[in-house]
């Protein structure tokens, strides 16, 4: 057993390119990640691995070979561009003498330190809660307490079994807060549906330029910064387009490759958010050279969190870094937007994104003009007090002729009450 040594900021990044190409990093973003958290790159050890070697991760020799430049550099902190087990951590810490993060462990990290709301940070304990919950094996020296002989005995719990209760206990209350947060975030959305309210969900991949094209769209101030994870609780704001009326854009934490699974767990109730949008606006760096891939990662994420059967636009963004290129709008064979180019921190090609929106979101609308003869100054009343008139004419025959728009759905169940009376009176 031993003491689990402290976390410092000066770190050595470990990378392993493996034969599989589906364990792979990528050691620029592990690059990003570490900036992101505030660490100091002293150096970078990589290797070749066909397979992670289960007691070191990465081989005896290069274990020593890192322990080697830890004692060189005097770094406090190892930082795997991989998932670790518990027993891996401990062990290369043995070697090491200073602390061992893992990919998962860097997010976590990275996700406490963007907390800003209640939520939010609920959400992050939540996640770190459950990775270090296997994390609480055997790690401490000061732990053993059952003991035996007069006056040595304890109180029949080991100090690590009373860590592990504690953090159920913990982990117990904060679903319960989090379960209320969520039913007050229901209450909007059942709130929103009632007045047939089109939510736009911003999706993509971390660092993808989401919240300033948010920012450019809404007019709101949420943190953009050219880093991962910049933001990461939602936010919801509204905006009006032509035709369509008013819009609800939700703006989401970003995605990112092999995302821990306590995370997207935690944030469930986040994404929901993204699961129940009418639209997603799936945010792509047009620049980045991963860019194919970051597309793929995106996907499998919404797949995780039921959302990849929704209707979605491309949104490539950062138009203004690549030379000679024009803001424009890609169609189907149908004539349907698929896709925008545009720059988010220029303002190019937004008000191309406004129109496919438009479009996209119009079909749910009806816009319908009726001649209402004079005798019919009720259904007029009524037209009236659901606000959905925006023109009116009066013939001299004493006839109206109004022009109104209103959800499809509210326009089906206002036939189905008026009954085929109303439909005689619409002008065709």
């Amino acid at each position: 057993m031993f003491e689990r040594y402290e976390a410092g900021e000066q770190a050595i990044l470990v990378h392993v390119d493996f034969t599989d190409e589906g364990a792979r990093e990528d050691l620029a973003e592990l690059k990003m990640l570490v900036s992101s958290a505030g660490a100091n790159i002293l150096s970078v050890m990589t290797c070749r691995r066909p397979v992670p070697q289960p007691k070191f991760f990465v081989g005896t020799g290069k274990a020593e070979e890192i322990a080697a430049e830890v004692r060189t550099t005097g770094a406090d902190l190892v930082i795997f561009n991989h998932a670790l087990t518990p027993a891996q951590e401990r062990n290369l810490e043995r070697v090491f003498e200073c602390r061992v993060l893992d990919r998962t462990s860097l997010i976590l990290d990275i996700f406490a330190q963007r907390a800003r709301t209640y939520e939010g940070k609920l959400q992050v304990e939540l996640a770190q809660l459950r990775h270090l919950s296997t994390r609480l094996v055997r790690g401490w020296t000061h732990l053993e307490r059952q003991k035996g002989g007069i006056g040595l005995r304890g109180p029949g719990e080991t100090q690590l079994e009373t860590d592990r209760r504690l953090v159920r206990e913990r982990i117990t209350t904060i679903l319960r807060r989090l379960e209320k947060v969520e039913r007050q975030r229901e209450q909007g959305r059942r709130a929103r549906t009632r007045n047939e309210i089109p939510v736009v969900s911003l999706v993509g991949y971390t660092n993808a330029g989401k919240s300033t094209l948010f920012n450019r769209m809404t007019n709101a101030e949420v943190y953009a910064a050219d880093q991962l994870f910049a933001t990461l609780d939602p936010t919801l704001r509204r905006i009006s387009l032509p035709d369509v009326g008013t819009v609800i854009m939700a703006d989401t934490v970003g995605f990112i490759r092999h995302l821990p699974h306590d995370l997207v767990a935690a944030f469930k109730a986040t994404l929901q958010e993204t699961r129940d949008a009418d639209l997603q606006l799936h945010v792509i760096d047009c620049v980045d050279e991963r860019m194919a891939d970051n597309m793929h990662q995106v996907q499998l994420v919404l797949k995780e969190i039921d959302a990849d059967d929704l209707p979605q636009l491309l949104v490539y963004n950062k138009l203004d870094a690549m030379d000679g290129a024009t803001p424009r709008i890609e169609r189907d064979d149908q004539g349907k937007p698929v896709a925008v180019w545009l720059s988010a921190l220029s303002g190019e090609g937004c008000d191309l994104l406004m129109s496919a929106l438009t479009e996209l979101l119009l079909p749910g609308i009806a816009q319908i003009v009726l001649c209402l003869p004079p005798e019919e100054g009720r259904i007029r009343s009524l037209l009236y007090k659901m606000r959905i008139i925006e023109t009116e004419e009066h013939d001299e025959n004493g006839e109206w002729r109004v022009r109104i728009r209103l959800p499809l759905s509210d326009w089906n169940r206002l036939l189905k009450q008026e009954g085929e009376r109303l439909r005689a009176f619409i002008v065709t």
